[in-house]
């Protein structure tokens, strides 16, 4: 590329970051300098959180964060990559059987995000003759 090439191509993404952010489409981040809660610390202040997935409040709950530190001075930190890459760990079997058997199913799967749970649904049972109705409100995955 040459230098006028280049020039171009970043007057361009300026421009184009520029109108976006005249229509009021940037979104900043927000550091959180607290526990995730029902009132988190940002820039120096107390906020009430209305925007996390916490549903149930346990992502803050020392209990949880005391058995994640036990799971990872067994385990570490994960197993590096997704289960099909690097495997299962028998941690995940556990916590799929007893989710297996406390909803009376014969098995159980987990996925780390919906998005996951998607492409591993979605994919395998349905095909080019079957429909998907969403509404605008469904999760965003």
């Amino acid at each position: 590329m040459t230098q006028n090439t280049n020039q171009a191509f970043y007057d361009r993404v300026s421009a184009e970051l520029a109108d976006i952010d005249a229509q009021g489409l940037t979104k900043p981040e927000r550091v959180i300098a607290s526990r995730q809660g029902p009132v988190i610390s940002v820039n120096g202040r107390d906020v009430l959180n209305f925007c996390a997935n916490n549903y149930l409040g346990l992502a803050g709950d020392e209990r949880v964060t005391q058995a994640g530190i036990r799971a990872q001075e067994k385990w570490g930190a994960g197993t590096a990559s997704v289960r099909f890459i690097c495997g299962t760990l028998e941690i995940h079997k556990e916590l799929e059987r007893a989710i297996a058997d406390y909803l009376g199913f014969e098995d159980a799967i987990l996925f780390a995000a919906a998005f996951d749970a998607n492409g591993g649904i979605f994919e395998p049972l349905f095909g080019a003759e079957d429909a998907i109705v969403s509404d605008s409100l469904n999760h965003a995955s």
